[in-house]
């Protein structure tokens, strides 16, 4: 993917004189760095070659809540409004890499600066000509916009160019999708997805607008809706309605099922880690590493869907888990959050966080703060954090030494290599709540298990085999120090 500073390359041989004060009031750019947002000024611009009859018609699709993106040959847009030119490529390149897990054929990408989005089109309106001639020209059936598209500018860009548009939005709800395994993730999918729908029901050539009546009933349209002046828009928004709330019933009861789980090791004060960050940071990589979980890695976006939960010790034998869960992105939709937010309670209720960063991305940082402020929404800013640095073997440790120097509690990894694994699991040995019930204790031989409770629950201090039976010190929590109550020695001190 290329972004170019003249909304395509400098070998058009047909100048496009653009005037000052022109509709579009902006310009087409991916490198000029030395502009601000501030300064608008036009440039020369070349024209766009256009090649005839390259243009993809829409197909009437009348089932929209089934309607599914078929991303074959995109091309991508957006519009800078803030920050640095690097900035708004590294943005476009992250929309490329989530278009080609969807399954697409990226051919071009361009990059229109402006001080906001225009509010009909998203780029300005003198540009969707031009935008219409590049999409003929590279022969592209779908545009993806890097940004929310409102149900105005979606239906205005798809009316305009022709072919189908698609946002940033649906783009990673589709890769969801396409990645969820189990009930509940395709659940939380399919909540998100209904949501987003909802608001954008429209169709072509009058298909939507119509009055379910006479003959439509047999599609489920006319008897069995509410009333023959129905009409078809009406109908699919209802039964998308009735559908978004069987979901939200479902999964309040997995939500259940999932609290139960949690409540279980609370119970048996069993601390937990999650492993959360940015997504294709390393996150499952890390956790197998750790604890050989064997979850699935994969050099994709949002590989991990469903979180997976493994238990370990700690080298005196302590247990606690690990969860890996779902990768967060850049403007992550709102709709996954609220669909996704049982399982990222995971996270929220964890007792460390290990914030993976991946350590060869253009921007960490921007990483960083895209993950914060995710888990600021869903309630877990506040949970004991350690930055793991991933990818340390291919990272440029100058752009690693700002990381490092900003956040207090940050070391550099690599799962790949197992660089600083060692080192990072002493840190959450560190960092895990200890037991703070101290005890002395005279174990009959026969009482083993508690033997083994003591040592996977909590930290012994002395163990002595002696003839009376096992005599041991140690720190517990509460549970378990009121079973231990009846071998108790004295309380140490």
């Amino acid at each position: 993917m290329t972004t170019h500073s003249n909304f395509y390359d400098e070998t058009s041989d047909v100048e496009l004189d653009l005037i000052e004060g022109d509709d579009s009031g902006d310009s087409l750019t991916g490198h000029d760095s030395e502009l601000t947002t501030e300064g608008l000024d036009l440039e020369e611009r070349q024209a766009l070659r256009r090649v005839v009859g390259m243009s993809t018609e829409l197909t009437d699709i009348s089932e929209v809540e089934y309607r599914k993106l078929l991303l074959e040959r995109v091309l991508l847009v957006g519009v800078w409004t803030e920050g640095s030119a690097e900035d708004a490529e590294n943005s476009l390149a992250e929309l490329k890499l989530l278009a080609e897990t969807a399954g697409s054929e990226v051919l071009d990408g361009v990059i229109q600066r402006r001080k906001k989005p225009d509010p009909a089109t998203f780029i300005g309106s003198g540009k969707v000509a031009d935008l219409r001639d590049l999409v003929a020209s590279l022969g592209a059936d779908t545009v993806i916009a890097d940004g929310e598209l409102a149900p105005a500018q979606l239906r205005n860009l798809e009316d305009k160019l022709k072919v189908k548009v698609v946002d940033r939005t649906a783009l990673i709800l589709d890769i969801f999708a396409q990645h969820a395994k189990s009930k509940e993730g395709k659940a939380q999918v399919e909540l998100a997805q209904l949501q987003y729908m909802k608001q954008r029901l429209r169709g072509w050539g009058g298909n939507l607008s119509r009055q379910a009546g006479g003959r439509v009933g047999a599609a489920g349209g006319g008897i069995g809706g509410r009333g023959p002046g129905e009409t078809k828009i009406e109908t699919d928004r209802r039964r998308i309605n009735t559908k978004i709330s069987k979901l939200r019933r479902e999964l309040k009861d997995m939500k259940g099922t999932r609290s139960t789980m949690r409540q279980e090791r609370r119970r048996h004060s069993i601390p937990s880690v999650a492993i959360a960050g940015y997504t294709n940071a390393g996150k499952s990589s890390l956790l197998n590493k750790i604890t050989g979980a064997g979850v699935l890695v994969e050099n994709a976006l949002f590989a991990t869907l469903d979180p997976t939960t493994r238990r370990t010790t700690t080298s005196d034998g302590r247990v606690y888990t690990f969860t890996d869960t779902v990768g967060f992105v850049r403007h992550l939709p709102h709709d996954i959050v609220e669909a996704f937010r049982s399982t990222l309670e995971e996270v929220a209720d964890a007792d460390l966080l290990l914030h993976v960063v991946d350590g060869s991305h253009p921007d960490p940082l921007a990483q960083i703060q895209a993950v914060r402020e995710v888990l600021s929404e869903i309630g877990a800013a506040d949970v004991q954090e350690i930055i793991v640095i991933n990818k340390g073997d291919i990272a440029d440790p100058m752009a690693l030494a700002p990381i490092l120097h900003r956040e207090s509690r940050a070391l550099v990894v690599s799962a790949h290599t197992g660089e600083g694994i060692d080192k990072l699991r002493s840190l959450v040995e560190a960092s895990l709540p200890q037991p703070d019930i101290a005890v002395d204790l005279l174990l009959p031989y026969d009482r083993g298990d508690l033997v083994s409770r003591i040592h996977s629950e909590g930290s012994v201090d002395q163990l002595e085999h002696t003839a009376d039976g096992t005599r041991l010190t140690a720190r517990v929590h509460p549970d378990l120090a009121g079973d231990l109550t009846p071998y108790q020695v004295a309380t140490a001190l």
